[in-house]
């Protein structure tokens, strides 16, 4: 019986270390191009700091950019500057989803 037992787990250890070994990892983005990317969204959804809806180019921007860039820059004193609720609207209305209270840096989004 525990020999059975322990070739199960084996199996099961195998097949796992065939599924997921396969897959590659994910490289943490680099300073640089943390930066950049901060800074191509800056760009692109600059007219939304003035109360204009985010352009297809900033919707863009918005969906494929890693929180773990931007979220670090979200302090105490940037997030009294912004509408959260607004914010997290607009996010959410470019395709991005947002869980209900995900906080980013000291931020909470609604």
């Amino acid at each position: 019986m525990m020999r059975k037992i322990l070739s199960v787990v084996l199996v099961v250890m195998v097949t796992l270390l065939v599924v997921i070994a396969p897959i590659p990892m994910v490289k943490a983005m680099s300073a640089k191009q943390c930066k950049e990317e901060r800074t191509q969204l800056v760009n692109e959804c600059r007219p939304v700091i003035y109360g204009q809806d985010p352009s297809n180019n900033c919707c863009q921007r918005v969906r494929v950019l890693h929180v773990e860039c931007m979220c670090p820059y979200v302090t105490p004193k940037f997030a009294k500057l912004i509408n959260l609720a607004r914010t997290a609207k607009q996010i959410r209305s470019c395709g991005r989803n947002i869980p209900h209270n995900f906080k980013c840096g000291s931020a909470t989004l609604p």
